[in-house]
């Protein structure tokens, strides 16, 4: 899936938070982005490296925003080739980068994947420079059992991941409602988990009422984020047991 690099945009969404997004129109009807976020700071963070085939136009992307080598942290929601496909080239270009991530994850994946030793997530955010990032684990949601996203408490930023994912080559940011849009996007991906803890894991993002939803597939979102995930909350199957079985 190699893209040329003036397929792939770079755009500002929160202030030194940037989308660097291809739009690949064979995925799906409409096409699908596929979006990393780079923060930019005295440590720059990567959210999300894209898949190998792409590193040569997202690492040119990122190369434009902040010297390569300069990067010092990788992450990402889950384990999946267009989150992290790669990691490993980044690593390579950057020394000083390492990859952070929860300790359910480096066990169970990035100690064997990665080129050199994942770094723990531990209970503080993450300090960059001005930016102070949370890590939020999210177990399955809504994919992966290492699944987890990052809050930027500086600029109330979710870097959302899969949530609220949607087809089309929209703009960058969008005030509109994006809960329809990945309602149908569900329909034809059928990607989410919708287990126990799906509902009331989209609650607790929404308690942190971010005001960008940094989107992986399609627009990020501007305007009250915690409602973007309450309504999603709420139009998500309810995951209910027999007991008495």
């Amino acid at each position: 899936m190699h893209r040329n690099q003036s397929d792939t945009r770079v755009d500002e969404i929160a202030a030194d938070i940037f989308r660097i997004s291809t739009h690949v129109p064979a995925a799906g009807p409409e096409g699908l982005t596929f979006n990393q976020f780079l923060v930019r700071d005295e440590q720059p963070f990567l959210f999300h490296t894209g898949m190998r085939r792409m590193y040569a136009d997202v690492s040119a992307a990122v190369g434009r925003l902040v010297p390569l080598e300069s990067l010092r942290w990788i992450s990402f929601a889950h384990v999946e080739a267009d989150e992290c496909g790669s990691m490993n080239r980044f690593l390579a270009d950057a020394p000083a980068a390492a990859v952070v991530h929860g300790a359910l994850a480096c066990m169970v994946s990035i100690d064997d994947l990665a080129d050199r030793a994942p770094t723990v997530s531990g209970d503080h955010p993450l300090e960059l420079g001005t930016h102070r990032l949370r890590f939020v684990p999210t177990p399955h949601v809504p994919h992966g059992w290492e699944s987890a996203l990052w809050f930027d408490e500086t600029t109330s930023t979710l870097l959302a991941g899969d949530l609220f994912t949607h087809h089309g080559n929209g703009p960058a940011v969008v005030s509109d409602d994006l809960v329809d849009p990945a309602m149908r996007a569900e329909v034809i991906l059928n990607g989410t988990a919708h287990t126990s803890d799906h509902v009331a894991t989209l609650l607790a993002l929404a308690d942190l009422e971010p005001s960008t939803l940094a989107v992986m597939h399609g627009s990020s979102f501007s305007g009250d984020g915690g409602a973007q995930l309450r309504e999603l909350a709420a139009r998500s199957p309810r995951w209910e047991v027999d007991v008495g079985r």
